[in-house]
């Protein structure tokens, strides 16, 4: 099995220390303002995608500047406050969906490697095992049970 490294970083421990720290301080200023949802109350949820969000905000602007519109029932100060936390969040998301993106896709291009040389050092080992040299078997042992295989065939009864 050959590999081909398709990443090479080393990031230091005070970058991921002092985004850590950032990210905290980010969640810690918006904790107040931000609320939890179950998974029920998200299925129950009215949503809005990225064609509503544009209706809601064009909606905005009709409620600003015909408001004679508005009917009685609705609450048009609360309707501009939740137009005016979606806009500011919707760049929060996208920056932080952004960051989860590329963080993921490294952290598993870095382990699809990091796995990789892990089976290759394993078959070293069993091999080296396999031929009775000693200092291979207790690393043969530890690790073997990491790499055992289920088995797949169905037992038939």
């Amino acid at each position: 099995m050959s590999t081909t490294n398709q990443i090479n970083i080393e990031i230091p421990q005070t970058v991921i220390d002092e985004v850590i720290q950032k990210l905290q301080e980010c969640k810690t200023a918006l904790a107040p303002y931000l609320q939890g949802l179950t998974a029920d109350e998200r299925q129950s949820l009215f949503k809005m995608g990225n064609k509503t969000v544009a209706t809601v905000q064009k909606t905005k602007k009709y409620v600003d500047t015909n408001p004679e519109f508005v009917p009685a029932y609705m609450d048009s100060e609360e309707f501009l406050k939740d137009e005016k936390v979606v806009t500011q969040l919707s760049s929060i998301i996208n920056l932080t969906a952004q960051l989860n993106s590329d963080a993921d896709d490294t952290m598993m291009l870095a382990g699809s490697e990091a796995l990789q040389s892990a089976l290759l050092y394993y078959g070293q080992v069993k091999e080296a095992h396999s031929k009775g040299i000693p200092t291979a078997k207790p690393i043969y042992e530890d690790l073997s049970e990491r790499f055992k295989r289920g088995n797949n065939k169905k037992k038939t009864a």
